[in-house]
């Protein structure tokens, strides 16, 4: 569709026209801008309109859960006082740390014990079974189904959860038999759709450090080699062969670099987003345009442990045609040795080192943009990485740690001797987190630096405006992170060059669209609505920023600007619009039912980047 007619004011404000609402403190002839009382006054009179003159439960359990994002404002902690007496002020970062976190066993007050759902086939366990054997006894405690056909069986032409289903009635007989679509079954046969998952024989191997990691070790060795000939070097005994060695070495690693490339040349790039960036999600912004996918950040030791949520993190769909790995870490063995297990288990196109992660957790550590400062140590890393993975090493920085001292400028030529296929800069800095505005021609500095690495750009992509400027900068690409959580056709908008005014029920389709995968990626049963939900609400956080294109005096809407109140076209639109949990909530329940009576959310990001 094209864009509306746009005005000329500066600020992005709402039109000044008639606003098709018919009460909730809204009449024809008022703005679309509203207040806060007006808003939600609307929002749950209407609601409970839709409902039946009804109040959900579950409504006055989450209305008070949070409210919409405050203001950036200083915290001031009693307790603590610099040297001169003074108390320090902490800002509010971008984290609900103390977020309550309901394991999403809680849902399921006595599972279907598996031997039941496939085939009442023997249960190894025995007496000693907890979950249930009776059908009548576990269907008497079971939920209601949420709807009455299952994504699942009309998809695949089977639902491999059989009775524990939510869904359940649409491929189940009277006699409580499984039913199957013969036709489907066969045309899915042989197809595996989702790649990388973690083996129970390689699990067991990591669990008891017996696999080998060959060229890992071989690549070690050298440092500790090197290590000893420096030593020698430092006491004037410095040997030719430490020289040779190197030399090999760095033609090995160039070798390999040269030989396994993927074109990374003006794609539009999915960042990796943790908590977010879910392998459903990932899928919704591949059918809007996304070029390059890659994993959320996973952490190079738990990889290293077998632990099967880490493993989760690297699997791939069959439509990621482009899709990498991102990895952390801060010492080179383990960080080798990580690269080694990807490279001979998985399925990828690149790994990514993650050295711009700014969270406490990672940083303090030395991982994430700690690496900056530890040259040697990334130096380290990169080469064994080289050294031991068949497919391109690409890595994503920040401008530098400290807010007004980049650092990134100096190290983008380091890498470039180290090996590295691509470079991703975040144009802020560790301090700034995703305050302020990302500073383009910092960018625009490094991405000339960098040539001919390929560099992309990142921070504030939300519109096709802004990539134009972003590739007029030089870049060779672009990573859209925030903007893709707001709006994920974004990258149809970029692609097309045109402003896209979705409308709320096309929205509705695209959250039915994460439903449907989040039930083929965790699940149709209870657990995998409830884990599809999470995910759902953790998303729907960031969405709700999103201001309708027809509504806007002044295209594009700014990513650092705070939506103000506003009343939609529809009703969808408006309950859409708001920032509030309780609202978040009905709208996933419109997709996958009623929430359970002991249900509690409260979302792990926190808006703090407006103005």
């Amino acid at each position: 569709r094209p864009p509306s007619d746009a005005g000329n004011s500066t600020q992005n404000v709402l039109q000044q026209v008639r606003a098709q609402q018919a009460d909730g403190g809204v009449s024809g002839g008022h703005l679309f801008l509203t207040t806060k009382e007006n808003f939600h006054g609307f929002v749950d009179s209407e609601w409970q309109v839709r409902n039946g003159g009804k109040v959900c439960e579950n409504d006055k359990a989450t209305a008070t859960s949070v409210e919409e994002p405050e203001v950036k404002k200083i915290k001031v902690e009693p307790e603590e006082t610099n040297k001169w007496g003074k108390q320090d002020g902490k800002r509010h970062r971008g984290q609900n740390k103390s977020r309550p976190r309901t394991k999403i066993t809680a849902y399921d007050e006595r599972r279907l014990c598996l031997s039941v759902i496939q085939d009442n086939r023997e249960c190894p366990f025995g007496a000693k079974c907890n979950f249930h054997h009776d059908v009548a006894e576990y269907l008497a405690t079971k939920p209601a189904d949420i709807g009455e056909s299952c994504y699942l069986y009309d998809t695949f032409g089977k639902c491999c959860y059989g009775l524990a289903c939510r869904f359940a009635k649409a491929h189940t007989t009277p006699d409580f038999k499984s039913m199957e679509n013969a036709d489907l079954i066969k045309a899915h046969e042989g197809r595996t759709a989702v790649k990388n998952s973690l083996s129970k024989d390689l699990q067991i191997s990591l669990r008891k450090r017996s696999v080998a990691f060959k060229k890992s070790e071989e690549y070690l060795s050298t440092l500790s080699n090197n290590k000893d000939k420096r030593e020698q070097h430092e006491e004037g005994k410095m040997t030719e062969e430490f020289g040779i060695s190197k030399v090999i070495l760095f033609y090995l690693i160039s070798l390999l670099v040269s030989v396994f490339k993927v074109d990374f040349q003006d794609k539009l790039y999915l960042a990796p987003l943790t908590t977010c960036g879910n392998l459903p999600f990932r899928r919704v912004c591949k059918r809007f345009g996304a070029d390059i996918t890659c994993g959320e950040m996973a952490m190079c030791t738990n990889l290293l442990q077998g632990q099967q949520s880490e493993w989760a993190l690297l699997k791939r769909h069959e439509s990621e045609d482009i899709f990498g790995v991102q990895v952390e870490g801060c010492f080179p063995d383990t960080m080798t040795r990580c690269a080694e297990l990807i490279n001979n288990n998985t399925d990828v196109d690149f790994v990514d080192i993650n050295s711009g992660c700014p969270i406490d957790l990672v940083y303090k550590k030395g991982g994430g943009c700690g690496l900056m400062t530890r040259t040697r140590k990334f130096e380290q890393i990169i080469n064994g990485m080289n050294y031991v993975l068949d497919v391109p090493l690409t890595v994503k920085i920040r401008t530098g740690v400290q807010e007004k001292c980049n650092v990134a400028h100096k190290l983008i030529p380091e890498m470039k001797k180290w090996g590295v296929s691509m470079i991703t800069l975040h144009g802020r800095s560790r301090e700034q987190r995703y305050t302020k505005l990302a500073d383009w021609d910092y960018i625009t500095t490094c991405s000339n630096l960098a040539s001919p690495v390929p560099l992309f750009g990142n921070g504030d992509i939300l519109s096709y405006e802004d990539a134009m400027k972003a590739r007029e900068t030089g870049v060779s690409g672009i990573m859209i992170a925030r903007g893709a959580l707001i709006k994920p056709w974004i990258f149809t908008e970029i692609k097309e060059s045109r402003h896209w005014d979705i409308s709320s029920g096309e929205r509705l389709d695209i959250l039915r669209d994460f439903s449907n995968f989040g039930l083929e990626h965790w699940g149709s049963d209870t657990r995998g609505v409830e884990k599809t939900r999470n995910f759902m609400l953790e998303w729907l956080s960031f969405m709700c920023r999103y201001i309708p294109v027809g509504l806007l005096e002044r295209v594009p809407q700014k990513i650092n600007e705070r939506p103000p109140y506003y009343m939609g076209r529809n009703y969808l639109e408006s309950l859409m619009a708001s920032q509030h949990v309780g609202d978040w909530v009905r709208i996933s329940e419109m997709l996958l039912g009623p929430v359970p009576k002991n249900f509690n959310f409260l979302p792990k990001h926190k808006a703090n980047a407006y103005k």
